[in-house]
C-alpha cells in the first residue's frame, strides 16, 4: 500500500489506511533511516507502575519516577 503525506494546518499526516486494523489510540513515531517513519503502539512501562513498584522494587511512595537500587546485604549471599 502506498500512502501519501498530506498537511493539516501545522502538521504533516500519514492516513492508516482501512485494511489495517488499529488497536491503540495512542502511537509513539520514530525516524529511521533512509527516511523510514515507524509508529509503535503506546504501551504501559512496567518501570513507572505503581503496582509493579510495590511488587518487585522497593516502592516507598516516591512518584518522582526514580526507584530505588540499593542493594541489601542479604542479597549478596
Amino acid at each position: 500500500m502506498i500512502v501519501k503525506v498530506r498537511k493539516v494546518g501545522n502538521s504533516h499526516v500519514l492516513t492508516v489506511p482501512k485494511g489495517i486494523p488499529t488497536s491503540n489510540q495512542e502511537y509513539e513515531v520514530f525516524a529511521g533511516r533512509n527516511g523510514a517513519i515507524t509508529y509503535l503502539p503506546v504501551t504501559n512501562n512496567p518501570f513507572h507502575d505503581k503496582e509493579t513498584l510495590k511488587k518487585y522494587g522497593k516502592y516507598d511512595g516516591d512518584d518522582s519516577g526514580f526507584v530505588d537500587a540499593e542493594v541489601d546485604d542479604d542479597e549478596l549471599k
